[in-house]
């Protein structure tokens, strides 16, 4: 499970609404100088705070610190299906229009429809598992004030 300490700030039933502080791990990585994420880190952009829906069943309240939990499993699940399918499109229509024997500009065209098609059908997949609760974060324990945990 991957973690996330967090403040509730919005209660619904059977769930709540939790502002997490969004990290960087730029300021150890060797890659710093050369990376966008490392620029945003040093802009203070970093700072800027998240909103995560996350299940429970707990009784809790606005203000109370939480740690939320999601499956890693569905993390590297979900940056797959959004960053690999729209360029497996994009070459895979690419590669049907030159098989094809279409002209240069009807493939660069045939590989940005397939580009837009495999990207609609990302959303899609997306919209059709958002309310499934097997793919939503959890809260995994609330953090009292004297350090200790209610699982």
């Amino acid at each position: 499970m991957i973690e996330e300490q967090g403040r509730v700030v919005a209660v619904e039933s059977g769930a709540v609404w939790v502002e997490t502080l969004r990290k960087s791990t730029c300021s150890t990585c060797s890659a710093n100088a050369g990376c966008g994420q490392g620029l945003l880190d040093k802009l203070g952009v970093d700072s800027r705070r998240g909103y995560v829906r996350a299940l429970s069943n707990l009784h809790l309240t606005v203000g109370d610190q939480v740690v939320i939990g999601g499956r890693e499993d569905l993390l590297v699940r979900g940056s797959l299906l959004v960053y690999l399918m729209p360029l497996i499109g994009l070459f895979a229509a690419a590669v049907l229009a030159d098989q094809l024997s279409l002209s240069e500009p009807w493939v660069i065209l045939s590989s940005f429809a397939g580009l837009v098609a495999s990207w609609l059908g990302v959303r899609w997949r997306t919209s059709r598992v958002a309310e499934n609760p097997q793919f939503q974060p959890v809260v995994m324990r609330a953090i009292l004030a004297n350090a200790t945990t209610v699982q």
